[in-house]
Formats: structure tokens, sequence, C-alpha cells
């Protein structure tokens, strides 16, 4: 066996030049890890590069695959993934995964993209103030996650309801009202975060249907686990599809 012309004109596009050394130190590996992920999947659906590598970048940070995330940013900016969306990803995954695991990844990110040439910080994409935030926050859910999630801030047991407040005022004022990424898109990258993590299935069955609520329809769903396997395995990635089949019944 060896390594497909698809799967080598792929890779070439990703990393213009580079030679891995896992071809000497692990050939039969990288034959079949390179023709699956470069080949076989890249090549089974329609969905284009720059979504796709979005979709990668979120699922390792998802994943916690700092190494990878490294490896990928430089490939993603030559699928046509910004700065501005590089960083956005980052940005947004703290509403979902925290700061704990999002910190190496922000500063790997602001390395690969200062080595790449970019002069940083990129200009701000916020769109609120402390004054507006609660309010835009709540029109972000409410355009995303439908006319249920009207005064979601203010509901909840009192002792317990702080945290629906920030739900809207923090996650989705602060982060969700940002330019550089479209609804779909923050949408489709929250997938990615709670199906890599794991263990956050009520909260991803959520997520499919407000991604199938503003136009992220199942098939396009299943295109983006589909994309993702070989960055999270297949355990995970059965969980997402049945995760999306169970929103897919209730919208």
């Amino acid at each position: 066996m060896s390594i497909t012309k698809v799967s080598k004109e792929y890779h070439e596009k990703m990393f213009p030049g580079y030679h891995s050394s896992f071809l000497e130190t692990d050939p039969e590996f990288i034959e079949r890890f390179d023709n699956f992920a470069f080949d076989e999947v890249v090549s089974h659906d329609d969905l284009d590069g720059k979504t796709r590598f979005l979709a990668i970048l979120a699922t390792l940070l998802g994943c916690q695959g700092i190494d990878e995330f490294r490896a990928m940013v430089p490939a993603a900016l030559n699928f046509g993934v910004t700065p501005a969306e590089v960083k956005e990803t980052v940005y947004q995954a703290v509403a979902y995964l925290g700061i704990g695991r999002v910190f190496p990844f922000l500063k790997a990110a602001n390395e690969v993209l200062t080595a790449q040439g970019v002069e940083l910080p990129l200009t701000g994409q916020a769109t609120t103030t402390t004054d507006n935030r609660l309010e835009a926050g709540e029109k972000a859910q409410t355009d995303i996650m439908g006319e249920g999630m009207k005064g979601f801030w203010k509901s909840g047991p009192e002792e317990s309801r702080h945290i629906n407040y920030w739900l809207t005022d923090n996650c989705f004022g602060d982060y969700y009202t940002r330019t550089g990424l479209t609804y779909k898109q923050r949408e489709m990258i929250t997938f990615c975060f709670l199906s890599a993590q794991g263990g956050c299935e009520p909260q991803l069955i959520s997520h499919a249907a407000a991604n199938m609520r503003i136009g992220n329809d199942k098939a396009f769903l299943i295109k983006i686990i589909s994309q993702c396997i070989p960055y999270i395995g297949y355990p995970r990635s059965l969980n997402a599809l049945r995760c999306v089949n169970e929103a897919a019944k209730e919208e």
C-alpha cells in the first residue's frame, strides 16, 4: 500500500513543502492515516475546506489536541480560514470549555499567527458594551435557540438564577455578538466543542437542534461529524451522531 495521489496533493496544500518524519519512523501507520484522513474522508462529501478546518480547529480545542491544533492552524489559513476566525473560535471556546482548557490554545494561536506574519492584536470584533451585553445576548439567544429563550436570563430558582443570567450576558452577549463569525459558524463550532469533549449530551442535543433551526441541517451536521472522525475517533463521533438524530426527532 502507498500514499494516494489525492492524499499527497491534499497534504501538500495543507503543509507546502513539509516532509513528515513519520514517513520514516511509522510508514505503515502514516500511509493508512493519511489515505483515510486526507483522501477517503475529505473526498466523501462536498463540505468546503474552510468549513472543514473551522470544524477541525474547534474539535481539537474540545478534545484538547494542542499539538495537532498548533499544526493545523497554518493548514486552516491555507484553506481560507482567516486569522480573525481562528481567534474567534478560540475565544468562544472559553464559554464551553473554560479558560483552564483554552489557555494553552490561545497561546498557541498567537504564536502560530505571529510566525505566519500576522500582526497582533487583530482588529477588534466586539459589538457590545457592559451596558447592553445582556439585551444583545438575549437577542442572540432567541435568534439562535428560538423565542422560548426570551426571559431565560431571569428564570430558574433564585439560588442558581445568576447562572442563567451569565449564560445570556456572558456566553451569548460577550461572544455570540462578536463579528468575525456568523451565527451559523458559531453554532457549528459550539457543536464541535461539545461533541469533542464528551459528557455534555443534553447540551449537545440542544445545540444540534439550534444548528438545525438556523440552517445547519442534519445532513450538514453529519458531514461535520464525518470530517472530524480522524481527530476524535469513533466513540465520540457516534455519540454526536446519536445526539443529532435525537435532535432531529425533537425538531
